[in-house]
């Protein structure tokens, strides 16, 4: 057992990982998560044990100096109010967007492509600061618990609505315009996966007021579905779409009596 403690620790020295990032993360997005839409709360002192939590998982997965590290929450502060502006118009488009909804809290609390859609929009602003280990084990814990696999870098307008959410990939590079419904299975990625891409876009860009019905695969970066256009289900996109299209498969399933 000696030897195999030794082997390990040897192979160990070769990286230099800390596990407690993953449970700091974790933690903080399940607290920010209940300060923002939990109205029973004391605010006040949800903030400050926020901030304690913040300032650990930054700690160990910031990469610059330790004041620059600290200043990140500050920064990361000050967009909260607007972060939590645009949830409340994401929450009202599901309202709008889905029959099924018959209150506002569903929203907020049942839906999953409206957890994974808030934990986007406060990762992506933590990937905006650089803190990109942070943002990315934000975004896979919202995966892990929806299903919904959103890069924190993707831009995203508000109000969007993603219905069901399970299956859904959206991008690093991708860009989504307002009033853009998305439903389960939805792929917007890349064309190719080529490591000397990483600073070119190379996932789609949705324009406003496109509905993508579910399984459409929609693929990259020069690629752009125009305003007010329906991408059918099962698609499979890989060039622009003009305003005001309707792109579906001309398969017919046909149906018989037995």
């Amino acid at each position: 057992m000696e030897e195999i403690i030794k082997e390990l620790q040897n192979i160990k020295q070769n990286t230099d990982l800390n596990y407690s990032v993953k449970t700091s993360v974790e933690d903080f997005t399940q607290k920010i998560f209940s300060v923002l839409f939990d109205d029973s709360i004391d605010l006040a002192h949800s903030f400050e044990e926020l901030e304690n939590l913040f300032k650990a998982a930054a700690k160990i997965s910031c990469m610059c100096p330790q004041e620059v590290c600290d200043e990140t929450w500050n920064t990361f502060a000050q967009k909260l109010p607007k972060i939590l502006k645009d949830l409340n118009k994401d929450a009202n488009y599901f309202m709008e967007s889905d029959p099924a909804a018959r209150r506002i809290e569903e929203i907020y609390f049942a839906y999953p492509g409206f957890y994974a859609l808030a934990i986007h929009r406060l990762s992506h602003e933590i990937y905006n600061q650089n803190l990109y280990l942070f943002a990315r084990l934000m975004s896979e814990y919202a995966h892990r618990q929806t299903g919904t696999d959103i890069h924190p870098g993707a831009t995203i307008k508000a109000p969007v609505f993603i219905d069901h959410a399970t299956g859904i990939v959206i991008g690093e590079t991708c860009i989504i315009e307002p009033h853009v419904k998305i439903y389960q299975g939805v792929t917007l990625g890349a064309l190719s996966v080529s490591k000397d891409k990483q600073d070119k876009k190379r996932h789609p860009t949705v324009k406003s007021n496109v509905c993508i019905y579910a399984n459409a695969t929609i693929l990259g970066g020069e690629t752009i579905v125009g305003e007010n256009s329906i991408i059918g289900g099962n698609v499979w996109v890989t060039k622009s779409v003009p305003d005001n299209s309707v792109v579906y498969n001309t398969i017919e399933a046909n149906i018989k009596t037995r």
